[in-house]
């Protein structure tokens, strides 16, 4: 059975949970769990602050496990992320949440309407299968946004390319941080240190391990493909560097003996030829030199 406890736990409504065989326990309260991990045998000194929590990860005591989560927001990966604290022993898997993601892996737990007869394993393993349900939806996502950021890296130039891509680099790479945690966390509830679990029902840790892991593959993968992305668009950028070059240099070849031709007339010596009548065989030559070198161009396929 899964509870929401979002005030004191009175010594009668703590027996009336362990009669009833109560499973999961979400907290909204900080101060509430204090007194709750207490009453339920996970030591009496605690600091609970949600604003610390940063990473995922878990410690084996020697009658229960404890540990934090920070689920990174897929609306908003960039932002804040969702901060859990969770307490197992052999009866309760204890959430302590109070930004509501906690309330919601409870609600959808209620859904599935647990026997008394789950196990305390099986029922920490779902609620982590919960929390990266929706995971390969959002690495598609991000797939099928590369591809988009490929094909128009390919036909156009856009200024707002490079932060985009490097906005998805940062999400990417927080994801990748993320399932990296959360696998290590699962490794080490499957190892059961403490001998907390059942030997049989470790099974299901090592499933979720598994899971994260191809989500942490996938990414990576999804990482390497942002990169060649983003050489694609580097590509056309130096190809479009190199045309514009090559204007320059075919225009300068032209141009560089008309200036040789008109400095060497234009110094006008006494004894030049042509002094008197050159302005038209000048004109000829420059013509001629043009000509010649537009020729010489097409012939290379420069231009």
């Amino acid at each position: 059975m899964v509870y929401e406890l979002t005030a004191g736990l009175p010594e009668a409504e703590l027996e009336l949970l362990q009669e009833k065989n109560a499973q999961a326990l979400i907290v909204t309260d900080s101060r509430e769990a204090l007194l709750l991990l207490k009453e339920l045998g996970f030591g009496e000194e605690w600091e609970l602050l949600l604003s610390d929590v940063y990473f995922c990860k878990v410690e084996a005591e020697q009658e229960y496990f404890c540990g934090s989560l920070a689920i990174p927001n897929a609306v908003d990966l960039l932002g804040s992320r969702y901060r859990l604290l969770f307490f197992i022993n052999k009866q309760y898997v204890l959430l302590v949440s109070e930004d509501g993601y906690g309330k919601r892996l409870t609600e959808h737990l209620r859904s599935r309407k647990l026997s008394s007869q789950t196990t305390t394993e099986k029922v920490l393993s779902m609620i982590l299968a919960d929390i990266i349900a929706k995971d390969t939806v959002l690495l598609e996502k991000f797939e099928r946004e590369l591809m988009e950021m490929e094909e128009e890296a390919m036909h156009r130039q856009t200024d707002l390319f490079l932060k985009h891509m490097i906005r998805v680099r940062k999400q990417l790479l927080i994801l990748r941080g993320y399932y990296e945690q959360f696998m290590e966390v699962c490794r080490e509830l499957e190892e059961n240190e403490n001998d907390l679990f059942a030997k049989k029902q470790l099974k299901y840790f090592g499933n979720i391990s598994d899971r994260a892991e191809r989500l942490l593959h996938r990414c990576i993968h999804l990482i390497d493909y942002a990169g060649q992305v983003k050489d694609v668009y580097q590509g056309q950028v130096d190809a479009r560097q190199n045309r514009n070059m090559q204007y320059l240099t075919v225009v300068s070849t032209i141009f560089f003996p008309l200036t040789l031709i008109t400095g060497w007339y234009g110094m006008n010596f006494e004894n030049m030829p042509e002094l008197a009548h050159g302005y038209p065989y000048v004109v000829i030559i420059s013509v001629l030199v043009v000509t010649i070198c537009i020729w010489i161009f097409k012939k290379k396929k420069i231009i």
